[in-house]
């Protein structure tokens, strides 16, 4: 059952512009138990930071050699596909951990690692994100709901890169607000993927979405971005969602990036629950999310996170 709140007009502005009061039915997440972690077979290989405390040494360049894109190819594929595979069983009663499970299946039936399973402490094989959960969500024993938005991301780790992507998806009969907020946030994406050239600044990425998102009064999240990515699961490339002039890194031929744009139909801050994973909007606005694994060529982008 969800719970009556009152929202200030200000906080979620409109297309129009219109001010005052408006009223909507928040359906507050919460944590709920998580099962054990489920086991890879030995004979796959795991990245170097899996169950190592601190951050992921990060020694792969922006620039990827057309060999490591070949293989990027391969687990951004089975990357995809096992998102794909996670999204058909989208529906009410079915709990997130058994999404997660067979996200998991899928993936170490194909020879791959879920990149994110001992990942800094990270428990399960996708985050399952739902509703005001902008990301990092831990697949748990809540079932889902009619008419909750929800959001898989998974990424795969196989001969030595990584391949990254993320769908939302409604559960059950979706209302108006959320089927637009979802359709919005993957065109803001494609977008941002259409605007990637060589020479460009990357800086142009976040000003074509950020552009798209005000037009109907959505947030764009600010604390979590795109990031490079290859032999690392996250290198020190950075891609904003927002425009940020500051932001003159060059783009270049060759280089492998996601682009995930996180869109609000509120405030874009946020705050993360005591597990240390789960981001969630402060005003508890929904949050759609879609994100592909790129790869710069001379024309422009190839998707590499593709069936």
């Amino acid at each position: 059952m969800g719970r009556w709140k009152r929202v200030l007009a200000a906080a979620h502005p409109t297309a129009g512009g219109a001010t005052g009061v408006r009223w909507c039915i928040v359906n507050r997440m919460e944590p709920y138990p998580q099962s054990p972690r489920r086991h890879v077979p030995a004979a796959i290989p795991r990245p170097a930071y899996v169950d190592r405390p601190g951050p992921e040494v990060c020694d792969s360049p922006d620039v990827a050699t057309a060999e490591m894109v070949a293989r990027m190819r391969e687990a951004g594929r089975i990357a995809h596909l096992a998102m794909m595979e996670g999204a058909k069983h989208v529906q009410p009663g079915v709990t997130t951990d058994q999404i997660d499970a067979v996200v998991h299946e899928f993936i170490c039936d194909h020879h791959g690692y879920p990149s994110t399973l001992g990942y800094r402490g990270f428990p399960k094989s996708c985050c399952t994100s739902v509703n005001e959960v902008i990301c990092h969500g831990i697949p748990d024993a809540r079932p889902l709901e009619d008419g909750d938005l929800v959001k898989i991301d998974v990424t795969v780790f196989k001969d030595g890169v990584h391949g990254d992507n993320c769908t939302t998806v409604g559960c059950g009969s979706l209302d108006q607000a959320s089927t637009d907020l979802m359709t919005r946030t993957k065109e803001a994406m494609d977008r941002g993927i259409r605007a990637v050239k060589p020479g460009r600044q990357l800086n142009v990425i976040g000003r074509v979405i950020e552009a798209y998102a005000q037009r109907f009064g959505y947030g764009v999240v600010r604390d979590y971005t795109g990031h490079g990515i290859n032999t690392a699961f996250h290198s020190g490339l950075v891609v904003l969602h927002y425009d940020q002039p500051s932001l003159t890194t060059v783009i270049e031929e060759g280089m492998t990036f996601t682009i995930e744009p996180m869109l609000t139909q509120g405030d874009y801050r946020s705050h993360v629950w005591g597990d240390g994973w789960t981001v969630v909007t402060n005003d508890f606005s929904r949050c759609a999310q879609f994100e592909q694994t790129i790869h710069v060529t001379r024309d422009g982008a190839e998707i590499l996170t593709a069936p």
